[in-house]
Formats: C-alpha cells, sequence, structure tokens
C-alpha cells in the first residue's frame, strides 16, 4: 500500500461501517466511504463533526451542518519540503475538491523530478491528465517541471486548480491549463509530436466529455493508455495510473501499463490514509507506477 502519512492539516479520525470522519484543517466532516467495512463501537462517542453528508435515495446528496463553517477553506501539504495549499468545499457529490491520498503520488512524482534536475536534466514537461483540481499539477511544478500541462474536460475544476496554483504561490511558474476532452486532447499532441518526461492520470470510471464524449473505463483504457504513451520522451521519468473503479483490480489496470509501455519497473498496490482511532488504514484506490530501469 502506498501510504499518504505526511499529511498535518488532514486526518482520517475515525471509521465505521460505511462512514469516515475526517478532519480538513480545523473543519471535521463526516462522509459516507464504500471500502469501512468494519465497525468502530466508538465512533459516535468521538465523532462531532460540523457537517454530515447523507445520500438521497434519488441519488446525490446534500450536507446537514450542525455548527457554523465556512463556504470554503484552505489546507497544506508540504510535499518534500515544498508547501503546497488547496481551497477546500464541500460539495453536494459528497467531494470536498481534494483526495489526500493521492500525496503519496506527489510525493512520487516529485522526487524524481528533483533527482533528474539536480542530474542536470533541463525542460522537464509533464502532462496531467483528467487532473482535477490540481494536486499532481502544483506538486509536478514546485518540484522543478519547466512546463506542466493540466487537462480536464470540467472548466469548473480548472478554475479551482488556478485557485489552488495561486494559493500555493506557484502563478508564476510556467503551468497549462487546458478544458478538453482527455481522449481528444492525447490524439492532437500525437499529431503534433509533443513529448512529456511524465504523464500522470486519474481517470473516472464512467463520464463524459465537455462534448458528450462517452469514457468508460474498462472499455476505454488500454486503448488510452496505449495512445498516451505515444508521447513520452526518449529519456521519461514515469508514467503513474491510478483508478477509483471497483470493479477492476489494481492489478488489472497495472497489466495495461506493462502491455502498453516499455520495459520498465511497474508497482502497483492501494493508496491508502492511516485511521488515527483503530489503527487501520483506508484504502482508496488503486495506483500504478511506471519507471525506466
Amino acid at each position: 500500500m502506498f501510504v499518504a502519512d505526511k499529511w498535518k492539516d488532514y486526518e482520517v479520525i475515525g471509521c465505521s461501517n460505511g462512514e469516515k470522519y475526517e478532519r480538513w484543517g480545523d473543519i471535521l466532516l463526516r462522509r459516507p466511504d464504500p471500502q469501512v467495512i468494519w465497525p468502530d463501537p466508538d465512533f459516535e462517542s468521538y465523532c462531532k463533526p460540523h457537517a454530515v453528508y447523507n445520500r438521497s435515495s434519488t441519488g446525490g446528496g446534500s450536507w446537514t451542518r450542525y455548527k457554523s463553517l465556512p463556504a470554503t477553506w484552505k489546507i497544506g501539504y508540504e510535499s518534500l519540503g515544498k508547501k503546497l495549499s488547496f481551497i477546500i468545499e464541500p460539495t453536494p457529490f459528497k467531494h470536498t475538491g481534494l483526495f489526500p491520498e493521492q500525496a503519496a503520488n506527489w510525493d512520487f512524482c516529485g522526487k524524481l523530478i528533483e533527482d533528474a534536475v539536480r542530474q542536470g536534466k533541463k525542460d522537464i514537461k509533464i502532462l496531467n491528465l483528467f487532473a482535477y483540481t490540481g494536486g499532481a499539477t502544483l506538486a509536478a511544478s514546485c518540484h522543478g517541471a519547466s512546463e506542466v500541462v493540466h487537462v480536464d474536460a470540467s472548466k469548473g475544476m480548472i478554475a479551482r486548480a488556478k485557485e489552488n496554483v495561486s494559493a500555493s504561490g506557484l502563478q508564476e511558474n510556467y503551468i497549462r491549463f487546458i478544458a478538453e476532452d482527455c481522449q481528444k486532447f492525447v490524439e492532437r499532441e500525437i499529431r503534433r509530436g509533443r513529448k512529456y518526461d511524465g504523464i500522470i492520470m486519474d481517470p473516472p470510471a464512467y463520464g463524459r466529455g465537455p462534448s458528450g464524449e462517452l469514457w468508460k473505463l474498462e472499455d476505454s483504457i488500454y486503448d488510452f493508455v496505449s495512445r498516451a504513451a505515444l508521447l513520452l520522451s526518449d529519456d521519461p521519468l514515469f508514467f503513474v495510473l491510478s483508478s477509483y473503479a471497483t470493479e477492476i483490480t489494481g492489478e488489472a489496470i497495472s497489466q495495461v501499463v506493462r502491455l502498453c509501455l516499455p520495459d520498465g519497473n511497474i508497482t502497483c498496490g492501494e493508496l491508502g490514509l492511516p485511521v488515527t482511532n483503530g489503527g487501520v488504514f483506508l484504502p482508496c484506490g488503486s495506483t500504478t507506477r511506471w519507471s525506466p530501469r
């Protein structure tokens, strides 16, 4: 398991029977989590959230607020000594605008970029696909990438990513934001002959692009990874693929990477977060990491 255990401003305080109790800075939230299949008999005694997310029988859900909390607030993460800041906002879809478990990947990519810079590699270009609110974008940029290309179909997510860039003091760095279907973008970059030293992707299990393009992970992932692999430079640093699709195992995803990328070092595992009460780890999806031998 790749455990994101370096957080100071975020914490999974406890988990029980399909729910988790989290600290986001000074704000405490209770949210559903299907990976929590164990009980904690003490959960209700210490779970005192500002707000609780309740699912609706008709789909979606809403937050019930028990204490005053701001519409948005910031938390920080120190990635290998570099301070990043993120804007947190509870949404009607349960999410907050950040997946803290991905910090394990931010540090992995950041170290490889920093090592390459120290060894004299110049003009390191990183491509972040399905980039959401930009955690990996910020990490790649702050650790020395000369250019980061951030691609996401949602203009709203790109707007929040830009806010996170400014909050982290990285607005002067070269980061390109592109609101487009990731498959279309990859095909255009192939035609242009563009190359990247690192590629990060976190594709959804299901979704649609800006023009209604259908994406279904099990039907699309092999072809997409095989095409994206053509964008790797002759001296690449990494290829990182995460998945939150419960129907597809992380090992299956890793075999796609094995088939589509050159021979290299491949590691696959669950992303995880430590749980303060209970001494367990919360699994949060899988990730496959490729790097050259």
